[in-house]
C-alpha cells in the first residue's frame, strides 16, 4: 500500500508548525525512547506522540498500532501523521498501514531519528532528526 511519501525531517518540521492538526508519531520502542532520546516539540505548542511499531523485546508489530494511532488522533482521518523511527523503516510501514486503515495524509520521516551509520559506525550525525540539529531532549 502506498503512503504519501518520503519527508526529510526539517519539512516534516515545518508541517508539524505550520498544520495545527499536524502530528508526529514516534514508532520506536520504549527502551529506544528512554535511551536515545525523543523529539522536543514544545517550541511548536506540541507534543510526540508515542506508538510502539513493534512490541519489544520480540519485535513483532503491535496487533492494535492503528487502534492506538487513531486513539492518539482522535480518529481524525485527515489530520496530516509524520512518522518517525530509528533510520525510517519501521516508520515507513507505519505509514503504509495508517493509510490502508483510511488516513489521507501519512508521512515518512527519511532518515529517522537517528539516521543512517556514518563511517565510523555511529547514527545521529549523517541524516535524520538529530543531524538535522532539530530540538531532541533525552528522557
Amino acid at each position: 500500500m502506498s503512503y504519501a511519501g518520503d519527508v526529510s525531517p526539517t519539512e516534516a518540521w515545518q508541517g508539524l508548525a505550520q498544520d495545527p492538526k499536524a502530528v508526529l508519531i514516534d514508532v520506536r520502542t520504549q527502551p529506544e525512547w528512554n535511551f536515545v532520546g525523543i523529539p522536543d516539540l514544545r517550541s511548536l505548542g506540541k507534543k510526540t506522540g508515542f506508538v510502539c511499531w513493534q512490541v519489544y523485546p520480540q519485535m513483532q508489530v503491535a496487533p492494535d498500532f492503528v487502534a492506538q494511532v487513531e486513539q492518539l488522533t482522535g480518529g481524525d482521518q485527515s489530520a496530516p501523521l509524520y512518522f518517525i523511527c530509528r533510520s525510517g523503516a519501521r516508520s515507513r510501514s507505519a505509514a503504509q498501514a495508517l493509510t490502508a486503515a483510511g488516513y489521507g495524509k501519512c508521512f515518512n520521516v527519511a532518515g529517522g531519528f537517528e539516521g543512517d551509520v556514518d563511517s565510523q559506525g555511529h547514527r545521529g550525525r549523517s541524516n535524520g532528526w538529530k543531524a538535522s540539529n532539530l530540538p531532541w531532549v533525552q528522557q
